[in-house]
């Protein structure tokens, strides 16, 4: 007999959805109008429909922080919904030891026309708290979302940031055993974020309850959960170690400019045929310690021997943030003018501790008369994307490690003004 405890018990999860059909939901007059409307037009299948989950199964113990990765449209919120018994599954089992408390998608959970703090006091009622315990709670969740002057304003009138500081005040300070919570906290300020992080190990390590923590950001999943689980297309994919999960996961989603340049394209001066990032074995990486140096290896094709050739990358947040660009002539002379025609592989070092914890990625083209009509002779774009992580978490409250773009160790010491008989007259 199994003795261990189990605050999450999931076995052959599934969830499926009806293309072009009616969903799970209240039937208004409108919905009924609207429907009638567009039957004609519906050709799908009263049967097609997609899966969303399948045959999922993993259990989480008490007190655990366990991540949830994967791509858009993987299974994770609809995942978190079940747990948070918003949506019903359409097979499996789930079973949850405690109270549960969750952040999903802004708008759910709080009624727009209550002010927030008849939301708090809704929001604890649905717990089964009573009206003292929230009482009790109050303060407590007021000081950390940090909107006290607007506590008697319907919620309906709140931005997106303070809709989620107060949502996020209420899931993590209410007397819940298990915390979900999804990609929501983006929306949110980065001091805010950061605060939030620290709130979820204090909960889960101070507190003793169960998290679970979806997220896109890699940095902020290393440092918040020891254990993971990827979903992909539904399914489970791995679960295990936070380290190893998000390495797999990384490997899995690299863009390699082999995708789409395969073959040489002879009509090109200059082709690009490889982008990818190597470690000092030569073993290429897609996710990086900021403590290591990185190298980027470009292989490209010349047709013909061009004279003022010259290559250029940038490099860029996933948002689009502009962090650092290079180009040949940064270390002169300019490495490719004039080369041979056919094919060349060039080294380009990025120093360590040059970029912060974060995902990046490398855009790259090649030009010709750097310094007079400068003529762009092939430009393929955003080829390859990497992810950087600062195992030296202990660096400030950011996740992932001190945050910021740039992760440079600066010098620091203790000026001490020589005596006035030591200065020079």
């Amino acid at each position: 007999m199994n003795d261990k405890k189990i605050a999450i018990r999931v076995r052959n999860l599934g969830k499926k959805y009806t293309l072009g059909g009616p969903q799970e939901q209240y039937l208004t007059l409108r919905d009924a109008i609207v429907s009638s409307v567009k039957a004609p037009f519906n050709r799908a299948s009263p049967n097609e429909g997609f899966w969303a989950l399948k045959d999922v199964s993993f259990d989480v113990e008490p007190g655990e922080v366990v991540g949830i990765l994967g791509r858009n449209g993987a299974g994770k919120s609809t995942l978190l919904k079940i747990l948070s018994r918003i949506t019903v599954p359409t097979e499996g089992t789930v079973e949850i030891q405690g109270r549960v408390g969750s952040l999903l998608e802004v708008g759910t959970g709080f009624h727009p026309e209550l002010t927030g703090r008849e939301n708090i006091f809704l929001s604890g009622s649905i717990l089964g708290m009573k009206k003292r315990e929230i009482e009790a709670k109050l303060d407590e969740i007021v000081n950390f979302s940090e909107i006290e002057k607007f506590l008697d304003t319907p919620v309906k009138r709140y931005s997106s940031g303070m809709y989620v500081r107060l949502a996020f005040a209420v899931a993590a300070n209410m007397d819940t055993e298990i915390l979900l919570v999804d990609e929501v906290l983006a929306v949110g300020d980065a001091q805010f974020q950061k605060k939030c992080m620290g709130k979820m190990g204090e909960v889960s390590t101070g507190e003793g309850k169960t998290v679970l923590f979806v997220s896109h950001n890699m940095a902020a999943m290393r440092q918040l959960c020891p254990s993971c689980i990827w979903l992909a297309n539904g399914k489970l994919k791995e679960m295990s170690q936070t380290h190893q999960v998000v390495d797999h996961y990384l490997d899995s989603t690299i863009i390699n400019a082999n995708s789409f340049a395969l073959s040489i394209d002879e009509n090109k001066e200059v082709h690009l045929r490889r982008i990818r990032i190597i470690d000092e074995s030569g073993n290429e990486r897609s996710h990086c310690n900021c403590d290591l140096p990185i190298t980027i290896e470009l292989i490209f094709n010349l047709k013909n021997a061009i004279p003022g050739l010259y290559g250029y990358i940038s490099i860029t947040k996933t948002d689009g943030t502009l962090v650092m660009v290079s180009d040949s002539f940064d270390n002169e002379p300019n490495s490719l003018d004039n080369l041979n025609p056919g094919s060349h592989n060039i080294h380009i070092n990025i120093p360590a501790r040059t970029l912060g914890a974060g995902s990046y990625f490398i855009s790259t083209s090649f030009a010709k008369n750097y310094h007079s009509n400068t003529i762009t002779i092939d430009s393929p774009g955003i080829v390859y994307s990497f992810c950087v992580f600062d195992e030296t978490s202990y660096r400030g409250t950011a996740p992932g490690g001190r945050g910021g773009f740039f992760s440079t160790k600066l010098k620091w010491g203790l000026y001490r003004e020589r005596p006035s008989s030591q200065k020079k007259t």
